[in-house]
This record gives structure tokens, sequence and C-alpha cells, in this order.
């Protein structure tokens, strides 16, 4: 028996319900599945919540407009992964708020960036881009390392923080102020800091013992972008060519 379409088409209010009814069966496959597990992102061993220096140093980040420069998402393509690195996990980004994925790079990705310069050479390149890469058209922000960093709300900042889900501990939240200050300072009892944020670089970002500046976080928030996971855990063998 061949189906016709001829009702549908000669009556509008049979072609509206028989498309809210298609439309319905499609979201219940998509959306049901969904309540039958706990979190669609894959744990990940070794992600943590931002360090309360490297999270200041993220809204620098954010506040000058990095990110509309500078995406953090290694796709999974080999001439990508050849460049950067390993490809983006979702697990990476699942305490940002917001995540800095995106398609727009007039500036490579810096997804991996990590410990692939030295301090000196990131306040370098951040006050004037082009004494270290000659082609950078990129802004100077030498003003950052005139300007001291203002943290006296970090540890409201983690609170607000622990209410979208990331999960920082009452002690975290406690020894925000202190572990912020202990970053800085390669001379500081750090045993705490280490072992509430695993793998924390510590150091004088901007190699001035001066006053925090907002230089020593920006630096320390690029200083960690990707160095958390151990990639040689997860293979390469699904890129696209």
């Amino acid at each position: 028996m061949k189906f016709s379409n001829a009702p549908f088409e000669k009556n509008v209010l049979l072609l509206l319900i028989g498309t809210l009814i298609t439309i319905s069966i499609g979201g219940i496959v998509e959306i049901v599945p969904l309540y039958t597990i706990e979190s669609t992102i894959e744990k990940v061993e070794g992600v943590r919540p931002y360090s309360p220096l490297e999270l200041a140093g993220r809204n620098i980040y954010i506040r000058e407009g990095c990110y509309v420069c500078h995406s953090q998402q290694i796709r999974s393509f080999r001439d990508e992964v050849e460049r950067y690195g390993h490809y983006s996990l979702a697990a990476e980004s699942m305490y940002d708020h917001p995540f800095q994925w995106g398609s727009k790079r007039t500036g490579p990705d810096l997804a991996r960036v990590g410990g692939k310069y030295s301090n000196e050479w990131h306040v370098a390149h951040l006050i004037d881009p082009r004494a270290v890469v000659p082609e950078s058209i990129m802004p100077g922000y030498s003003f950052l390392a005139e300007r001291p960093l203002g943290y006296e709300d970090i540890a409201a900042h983690l609170e607000a923080l622990r209410i979208t889900g990331v999960p920082y501990s009452d002690d975290m939240i406690a020894n925000a102020r202190a572990d912020l200050e202990a970053q800085d300072d390669p001379d500081a009892d750090t045993d705490g800091l280490l072992a509430r944020y695993p793998k924390v670089v510590i150091g004088d970002f901007d190699d001035d013992r001066g006053p925090l500046s907002e230089m020593d976080a920006l630096v320390a928030y690029l200083q960690m972008l990707g160095t958390l996971v151990d990639f040689t855990r997860y293979g390469t063998q699904d890129l696209q060519q």
C-alpha cells in the first residue's frame, strides 16, 4: 500500500500536528538518555579547580579580551595536534565559567601554552609582543606590570564559583588569600597550597619582588594551561585526517 502525503499537504492543521509529533519523538530520543547518566563529561585524572592566583589571572585574561584572538580548543585534526599538542578534552574546561573554546584565531591556540615558555618570555611578550615575535600584531599590555592585583574578594569569588558546581572546599575558601600570595613567593611555605592544588606552578612570575601585580596573575594563569593532564594516557588514534 502506497502512503500519500496529500492529507498533510492539503490540511494545515493536520500538517502542524504531524510536525509537532515528529519533533516530540526526536526530542525524546535525544533527551531521555541524558537522564540515565550522571554526567556527559568523562572524568579525567588531574583536572582541578583553578588556584586563587590562576583564577585572578583568568579574570584578567577575559577582561582584556584575550579570548577574541586566542582560542583554547585544539580540534581532533592531525595538523592541529602536530602544531599545538593533544586535542582538547571536554573535562579540561569543566570548571570554566565561561569556557574559552572558540573558532576565532588571530594568534595561536593557547590550550597547551603552559610551560612552553619561561615566565620572562611571557612578561616580555605581554609588554612588547614584537620584541619576541616580530610578526605579531598583538597590542602591548605593559600596564599590567604596573597595576596592583586586587584580590581582597578572592574568597568570595571561590564561594560564588562553588555555587555553580566548582568543588572548592571550605579549606580552599578559608585559605584563598594566603594561597594566592604564597603561589607568587618562592620562599613561602607552600605545602598547604600544593596539597590543595596539585601541580600548581610557584614562582615570582613578573620577576619583581614588590606587591603582586596583574602581570603576576596573568602569567600564572598562562603557565598552567594544558599542564594538569597526563596526555600520554590518552591516544590519538581517532584523529581526523
